[in-house]
């Protein structure tokens, strides 16, 4: 069922890149990412038919937080043209940027996605019992996760509408970190770590807690900030991943 899931996944990806293809915007990747984890939860859930407690709030979990942010970001994207960091790696790739986009977007993607899912399609297909408090307790700690995230995100879409150029979001949740919605999507994945209660899934959080402090998440937003004045006293002040009180 595990080779059934990646080829599914590679499927996937691939309508994903001929849409991409179509609108000439390799950022609808993006809206594939979140929805993506969505379809392996299911898949690996009823492809076993086995519905245990664990298996079903973990599938559950994970499809309101996929189909929340992937609706949030087509939302944001809708009418608008290729994300900053799409559009920087077409320039950069030329003649090129239709292949490099398939294996170093769409195809590394689609990798990622099967790896931070680990605990999802670990739990569905290789089912084990453990202790009924792993359930409680990695529910209790995706929930806080995915309020800040959601929490987060409407802050920033709210302040969007109204800022004046050179502003930067600096209230709510956004006072205590700077990048409030990738923690909260950490802590989800650690949420979901501990409800399937194995150890090898501990790949799915450590990966996509490293990617968002390292690579796809903080190091190009603070980038494409960097200069601005009121970014840079902000960045002095606030905590750049988990929340703590404003250095005054």
């Amino acid at each position: 069922m595990l080779i059934e899931t990646v080829i599914l996944v590679f499927v996937y990806m691939c309508a994903a890149f001929l849409i991409a293809l179509k609108k000439k915007d390799n950022s609808v990747a993006d809206v594939f990412w979140g929805a993506g984890f969505v379809l392996i939860a299911w898949f690996t859930l009823l492809g076993t038919m086995s519905f245990e407690y664990e298996q079903v709030v973990i599938t559950g979990l994970v499809t309101v937080w996929g189909v929340r942010l992937a609706y949030h970001i087509f939302k944001r994207k809708r009418g608008k043209p290729e994300d900053f960091r799409y559009a920087k790696w077409r320039e950069e790739w030329g003649e090129w940027v239709n292949l490099r986009a398939f294996f170093q977007v769409f195809m590394l993607q689609g990798f990622l996605m099967l790896v931070v899912s680990t605990p999802v399609w670990l739990t569905n297909l290789y089912y084990e019992k453990n202790s009924f408090w792993f359930l409680i307790v990695g529910t209790l700690v995706w929930i806080f996760g995915f309020v800040f995230e959601a929490v987060g995100d409407a802050q920033l879409a709210a302040f969007v509408k109204t800022k004046k150029e050179g502003e930067i979001m600096t209230k709510g949740l956004w006072k205590y970190t700077r990048h409030p919605n990738y923690f909260g999507e950490a802590v989800m994945w650690w949420g979901i770590f501990i409800i399937s209660g194995s150890l090898p899934a501990v790949i799915g959080p450590l990966l996509i807690t490293f990617l968002l402090l390292k690579v796809s998440g903080v190091p190009l937003l603070e980038k494409k900030y960097a200069g601005n004045p009121a970014w840079e006293l902000y960045k002095k002040e606030t905590s750049v991943f988990i929340p703590w009180f404003p250095k005054k």
